[in-house]
């Protein structure tokens, strides 16, 4: 076994979700990071906690199968709720032999299984979790790399001093928190303002996300105003969706398009009425990072770039008696910020061209 697999486990274990003993830890994993689910069982062991390995990840293939033999009219199961109201802590690990198992799927019936699966992902995200990545060879092929290019790629991202990088990016948090208003402006197809007020701005050092590497808050819901272009594609459902540009006005998409796969971006604004409106504004940092794999667990987190969910915020990172905004998805996409290009923070410009005020 690689020795990197074993310090990934054990960064999954020591830093993410701070195992302890006594602990119920499930694993959602495919067959294919199978050395990492053993060194995690490995390290699970040595701290005395009791693993449990699910395979909601299976390529998506069981999805698929049931998907495609449904109805449509889909129940949350209970007895899935079930264990996950009894586990402490969740360890999700991407890695799959067909990244494109799901693309023949009806989108309005992926949807309405979303839907029914929101109050799993409620209770999970309750609990200790992170989410992270398996180098498999699927996952090379889509980033358009040798899967020993890919692992490396993959493992220097995730073995880092999580502590620089936290101290790195408080300077960014110190500047989000307490601000109101938002600007971002890239070339001529982006330019778009929301209200952060009352709503704190989190630190990702890798503690759920593995790896880590970005600044994240939630707009205000009815705030968003403006047109943002992404210019980074996206992969969702099994489907590549391409330079998706929306619209917003009083904080809802009033229209939107997409160059491929259109009718996927349509299905997920019309999933519930919060999918029309942002969850999430968060700004790359990971300059460990450097080159696009269409993955977003490792996408949005490169330096130079912003990114913005529609649909779902994220619990943490709503003030008090502020908006949640409610939807059964978070779809993030990405804005390049590289060039031509800039942010601001209550009218002061805070990086220009992918450059932060506090790195000149």
């Amino acid at each position: 076994m690689d020795p990197r697999v074993r310090e990934h486990a054990e960064t999954i274990c020591n830093h993410s979700v701070a195992l302890e003993a006594g602990d119920h830890v499930v694993i959602d994993a495919h067959p294919v990071a199978e050395d990492l689910v053993t060194a995690l069982h490995e390290v699970i062991a040595d701290r005395g906690a009791h693993p449990l390995v699910v395979q909601e990840r299976l390529g998506k293939r069981f999805q698929r199968a049931y998907l495609r033999n449904h109805d449509g009219d889909f129940e949350t199961p209970e007895h899935v709720r079930a264990l996950y109201e009894e586990m402490d802590a969740y360890i999700a690990v991407r890695g799959s032999d067909n990244v494109t198992q799901t693309s023949d799927v009806d989108p309005e019936t992926s949807a309405a299984y979303a839907q029914a699966q929101q109050p799993l992902l409620d209770e999970r995200l309750s609990k200790r979790w992170v989410l992270t990545q398996y180098p498999a060879p699927a996952n090379a092929q889509l980033a358009q790399m040798s899967t020993e290019g890919y692992e490396n790629f993959v493992w220097d991202a995730i073995l880092r001093d999580w502590d620089e990088v936290r101290e790195f990016q408080s300077q960014m948090v110190e500047i989000m928190d307490g601000a109101s208003e938002v600007r971002i402006v890239s070339g001529e197809s982006t330019d778009v303002t929301m209200t952060v007020e009352g709503n704190p701005t989190l630190n990702d050092y890798a503690e759920r996300n593995l790896p880590g590497g970005e600044v994240f808050t939630a707009p205000n819901p009815d705030s968003v105003e403006g047109t943002v272009f992404f210019d980074k594609p996206l992969y969702h459902q099994g489907r590549e969706v391409t330079d998706v540009r929306l619209t917003f006005e009083d904080g809802r998409v009033i229209d939107h398009a997409a160059a491929k796969n259109e009718t996927v971006l349509a299905n997920v604004l019309d999933t519930d009425e919060g999918a029309r409106r942002l969850g999430e504004l968060g700004i790359g940092m990971n300059r460990a990072i450097d080159q696009f794999t269409y993955n977003m667990l490792f996408d949005e987190k490169m330096g130079d770039t912003v990114h913005m969910a529609v649909g779902r915020a994220y619990e943490d990172t709503v003030g008090e008696g502020n908006e949640q905004n409610e939807s059964a998805v978070h779809v993030d996409m990405i804005v390049d910020m590289s060039e031509d290009s800039f942010i601001e923070v209550d009218g002061e410009r805070v990086q220009e061209d992918g450059t932060f005020v506090f790195e000149e």
